[in-house]
């Protein structure tokens, strides 16, 4: 995905994240020096921050997804049983814009409907070595009260409207009818080990670097804030 283009997705969504008065917090708009100048641990370490992603197949208005990581806190908490033990993010969906399948080990969530059109989730339980079990019928509470789906089954949810999914069970998601805006809240969030897709991809973007960037993405940290290749 070319630079220019990602800044061009920022612009845009961070319009339509307001268009629902919803705000973002200050750091989302510091430019990469002031980023890099301040090294806030806080949101480096915790990899707050613009994530945009095609899952590294060049595909992003078909396959892809906006994502700004709000807050965070840290995968040993978790061992330990005390500290922060929750995350925040806010993602947006493009109407019939895939989220393909997956599944997380750890991470347990809410996704939850913030405005716009349907939210549509294509759901399945896992099978005893954590893959897809094609024949189970899906349990998922959708704001306290239980829904019963076919393997398979397709969730679909108004602006309002929230399902809760525990470790393992799978998931894919789009818009219907416009584009979507996502709330998530969830146990801690480790994206570079907590994704497991049903199909080979990635879970970042290859960036080319036809343009300076607008703000850093959390997949940048590493190269543009510490050096590394």
């Amino acid at each position: 995905m070319k630079r220019s283009r990602v800044n061009e997705i920022i612009r845009e969504g961070d319009a339509f994240i307001r268009s629902f008065g919803y705000v973002m917090p200050p750091f989302a708009y510091w430019s990469p020096e002031e980023l890099k100048n301040r090294q806030p641990a806080g949101i480096l370490d915790a990899r707050l921050g613009w994530d945009i992603t095609d899952y590294g197949l060049g595909k992003y208005d078909q396959l892809g997804l906006f994502l700004f990581t709000v807050r965070n806190g840290r995968a040993e908490d978790l061992s330990r049983g005390g500290g922060m033990l929750y995350a925040e993010k806010i993602m947006i969906s493009r109407k019939n814009q895939l989220s393909p399948m997956h599944r997380h080990v750890v991470k347990a969530e809410d996704i939850i409907n913030r405005g716009g059109g349907k939210l549509v989730l294509e759901l399945f339980m896992p099978d005893e070595e954590g893959g897809i079990d094609h024949h189970r019928e899906v349990v998922v509470p959708t704001d306290g009260v239980i829904r019963r789906l076919p393997a398979g089954g397709l969730l679909k949810l108004d602006p309002g409207e929230s399902v809760t999914l525990m470790p393992g069970v799978w998931h894919a998601f789009w818009g219907e009818g416009g584009d979507v805006l996502i709330g998530e809240v969830s146990t801690v969030n480790d994206d570079l080990t907590d994704n497991i897709f049903a199909e080979p991809i990635g879970r970042f973007s290859q960036i080319e670097e036809d343009e300076a960037p607008l703000h850093l993405l959390v997949s940048d940290y590493d190269r543009f804030i510490h050096g590394k290749a």
